[in-house]
C-alpha cells in the first residue's frame, strides 16, 4: 500500500510573481463597481486604525511622564493630575476611534469578500459542471471538491483577515520606524542594527517550516482520501465485511499524520523559542542602552517607555508579516487553482463551434466508420471502423460481452466523447453541427445503476423536465408504474429517497428513472441493461413501464436477457469493437451456424456466450 507521502498531488507552488499578481487582480472583477469603492473605503479605515494604534505608545509615555515627575534635584514630585486627566481623555478618544474604524473595516471587508466569492463560486461550479466527460475522468471528485471548500475558504480568509492584517503590519512597521527615529535616532539605529541577522535566520527557518507544513498537508490529504473513498464505497465495504480493513488502513494513515504533526509542532516550538530569545534579548539590550540615555539626560522616562512599546509594536509587526505572508502565498496558490478551472475551456467551446442548427429527428442516426479509443487509454481501441444505422421510431438492440463497447456507443451518441475516426450523423448531418445542448435534450438514458439525488421523489422525477407541473410529474409516475408504491409512502411524492436513493429498492429506483425519462419525452431512448439487476417481479413491473416509454420513439436497448430484445427491429452483436451479426430476430435465426441462433437455441446469456471458448 502506498504511503501517504506517495500520493501524486499536482498542486502548484504558490509564488509571488507577475502572473500571481495578475490572478489576484482578476478577483476584483468579481466585485461590482460599488463594492470596489467600499473596498477602498475599508482600506482607508484600516489605515486610520493602524495610525491610531501608533498613538497608544505615545500616550502611555505621556502618562508615565505625568505620573513620575522629578525636580532638578532628582527628588520625586507629586504627579501632574491635570496632565494625567488630559491623557486619559485622549485614551477614550483613541479607543472610540479604534473601535469604530476597526468595526467598519471588518464589516466592509466581509461584505465585499462575500460578494466576490459568490461570483467566484458560481463561475467555478458553472465551469466544472460544463466540462467534458474526459475532464471528469481525469479529475477526482475529492480534488474538485477541495477547490470549492479549501481553496475558496482560503481566499475568503485572505480577503477578510490575512490581507488586512498584512497591510496593517506594513503600515505599523513603516509608521513605527518613522516615530522611533523621531523619538531617538541613536536608539533607533541600535534597534535596526539587530534586525537583519534575526530576519535572515527567521526566513531560513521559516522556509524549512513551510516545507514541513507542505508534507503535513500531503499527509492530511492522503488521510482524507481514505475517508472519502471508504464512505463513497460504503456498500462495497459492508458487502465484503472490510470495516476492520478500512479501519486499519485509516489507522496507519492517521498514525503517520500524528507523527508528522508532532514533529512539525516541535519545529514550530523551536522557532518560537528562537524568536522569543532574540526579541527579548534585543529589548533588554535596548532598555539598557536607553537607561544610559535617561541618566545622561538625553531623553525622559516617558520617551524611553514610548520607544520600547513602539519597538515591541515594530517587532510584532515583523513577526506578523511573516505569518501573513505565508498565508498570502497559500492564497495565491488557491487563486491560481480556482482560476485555472474557471479558465478551462468548457465542453461547448471545445467540442464544436457554437452552431445554432437544430437537429432533425425525422432521419436516421448513423455511425460511419467509427473508431474510438478513450483518451486515458489511447492504445486500446474500443471500436474499429464501426458502421451502424438506427432508423427513426425503431428499436435497436445491442448484445455482446462486457467491455465490448455497448455503453461506450451510448456515450458517443450523447457526444460525451468524439470518435477518433469516422463520424456520427443525424438525418445525414454530422451531429457536431448541431447545438450541443439542444441535441442532448433529445436523449434520455435509463441506466442499470440508477443514481438518484438525495432529495424527494418529486424532485428526482422533475429532474427530467425542471419546469414540469405537478400534474405532468404524477402522470409520468403513472406511466412508469411507479404511482402505486409512491402513494403508499406516508409523504407520497415528498418522500426523501436518501443518499443515492438508498431508501428505495432496485425496482423502485428504476421506475423513478423511467418516470424521469417519460417526463423528458425524448426523441431517442437509451436503455443500458435497465432490468439486468432486478428480480423477476420487479423486472415485470419495469418491463411494463418500459413498453410505455418506448412507444413511437427511437430506442437503443443494451441488454443481456434475450427476452428483452426479441422484438427489436434490429439486433447487433458486438464483439471486440466490431459488429459480428446484424438483423432482426427472425433473420438472425435463419443464419446457419450463427452465434445469435445458437444463443437462442440454448437460451444462453449473450455475455456468458462470448466468454465461452471455441465459439
Amino acid at each position: 500500500m502506498a504511503g501517504p507521502h506517495n500520493q501524486n498531488r499536482d498542486i502548484p507552488k504558490a509564488k509571488i510573481s507577475l502572473r500571481a499578481f495578475q490572478n489576484s487582480m482578476r478577483l476584483f472583477r468579481y466585485m461590482s463597481a460599488k463594492n470596489r469603492g467600499w473596498f477602498l473605503l475599508g482600506t482607508l479605515f484600516l489605515a486610520i486604525s493602524a495610525a491610531a494604534s501608533l498613538m497608544f505608545p505615545k500616550l502611555l509615555g505621556e502618562l508615565m511622564d505625568g505620573a513620575f515627575v522629578y525636580g532638578n534635584n532628582g527628588i520625586s514630585k507629586a504627579p501632574n493630575t491635570e496632565s494625567l486627566e488630559k491623557v486619559a481623555v485622549y485614551f477614550v478618544y483613541l479607543f472610540i476611534v479604534q473601535a469604530v474604524f476597526s468595526f467598519g473595516r471588518i464589516a466592509i471587508y466581509v461584505r465585499v469578500t462575500e460578494d466576490m466569492t459568490y461570483g467566484l463560486r458560481t463561475d467555478l461550479f458553472k465551469s466544472v459542471i460544463s466540462q467534458s466527460m474526459t475532464f471528469h475522468a481525469q479529475h477526482r471528485v475529492g480534488e474538485l471538491l477541495s477547490r470549492f471548500s479549501a481553496d475558496i475558504a482560503q481566499i475568503q480568509d485572505a480577503f477578510t483577515t490575512n490581507l488586512a492584517m498584512f497591510l496593517r503590519q506594513i503600515l505599523v512597521l513603516i509608521g513605527g520606524v518613522v516615530v522611533l527615529f523621531i523619538t531617538s535616532t541613536k536608539l533607533a539605529v541600535l534597534m535596526l542594527a539587530t534586525l537583519p541577522a534575526i530576519i535572515i535566520i527567521a526566513l531560513v527557518f521559516g522556509r524549512f517550516l513551510r516545507k514541513k507544513s507542505k508534507e503535513l498537508q500531503d499527509t492530511t490529504a492522503a488521510n482524507n482520501v481514505i475517508v472519502e473513498e471508504s464512505l463513497s464505497g460504503i456498500l462495497s465495504v459492508k458487502s465484503f465485511t472490510n470495516e476492520q480493513f478500512e479501519s486499519d488502513r485509516y489507522g496507519q494513515s492517521a498514525w503517520q499524520l500524528k507523527k508528522d504533526s508532532i514533529l512539525r509542532g516541535y519545529w514550530r516550538g523551536a522557532f518560537s523559542s528562537f524568536i522569543i530569545i532574540c526579541m527579548f534579548g534585543a529589548i533588554v539590550w535596548l532598555i539598557y542602552q536607553g537607561l544610559g540615555l535617561v541618566q545622561a539626560g538625553e531623553m525622559g522616562v516617558g520617551e524611553l517607555f514610548n520607544f520600547m512599546i513602539l519597538t515591541a509594536f515594530v517587532g510584532s509587526s515583523i513577526g506578523g508579516m511573516a505569518e501573513q505572508f505565508v498565508q498570502i502565498q497559500k492564497t495565491l496558490g488557491s487563486i491560481e487553482r480556482v482560476l485555472e478551472l474557471i479558465d478551462t475551456p468548457t465542453e461547448l467551446s471545445t467540442t464544436q463551434l457554437q452552431s445554432q442548427n437544430s437537429p432533425n429527428w425525422q432521419g436516421a442516426i448513423a455511425l460511419n466508420g467509427v473508431s474510438f479509443s478513450y483518451p486515458s487509454r489511447p492504445e486500446f481501441s474500443v471500436f474499429k471502423n464501426l458502421n451502424l444505422s438506427i432508423n427513426p421510431g425503431e428499436v435497436l438492440a445491442l448484445v455482446g460481452p462486457s467491455g465490448s463497447g455497448k455503453s461506450t456507443l451510448a456515450s458517443l451518441l450523447y457526444q460525451f466523447y468524439q470518435p477518433t475516426n469516422g463520424n456520427i450523423t443525424l438525418s445525414d448531418k454530422q451531429v457536431t453541427e448541431f447545438d450541443l445542448a439542444e441535441y442532448r435534450q433529445g436523449f434520455a438514458l435509463v441506466p442499470q445503476e440508477v443514481l438518484l439525488f438525495g432529495g424527494s421523489i418529486y424532485d428526482n422525477i422533475r429532474y427530467g423536465k425542471p419546469d414540469a407541473t405537478t400534474a405532468e410529474i404524477e402522470a409520468a409516475a403513472r406511466s412508469a408504474n411507479a404511482a402505486d408504491f409512491i402513494e403508499a409512502f406516508p409523504e407520497k411524492y415528498l418522500t426523501k429517497v436518501g443518499d443515492r436513493g438508498m431508501r428505495l429498492s432496485g425496482g423502485q429506483k428504476q421506475r423513478i428513472a423511467i418516470a424521469r425519462a417519460i417526463l423528458r419525452n425524448p426523441k431517442v431512448l437509451i436503455l443500458d441493461e435497465a432490468t439486468s439487476a432486478l428480480d423477476s417481479d420487479s423486472e415485470l413491473e419495469v418491463q411494463k413501464a418500459l413498453q410505455n416509454l418506448m412507444q413511437n420513439r427511437t430506442s437503443i436497448v443494451i441488454a443481456h436477457r434475450l427476452s428483452t430484445i426479441r422484438h427489436a427491429h434490429t439486433i447487433a452483436l458486438i464483439k471486440h469493437g466490431e459488429i459480428v451479426e446484424q438483423g432482426n430476430h427472425e433473420s438472425l435465426l435463419k443464419l446457419e451456424g450463427g452465434q445469435y441462433r445458437r444463443m437462442v437455441e440454448q437460451q444462453i446469456d449473450p455475455s456468458d456466450y462470448f466468454q465461452q471458448p471455441n465459439t
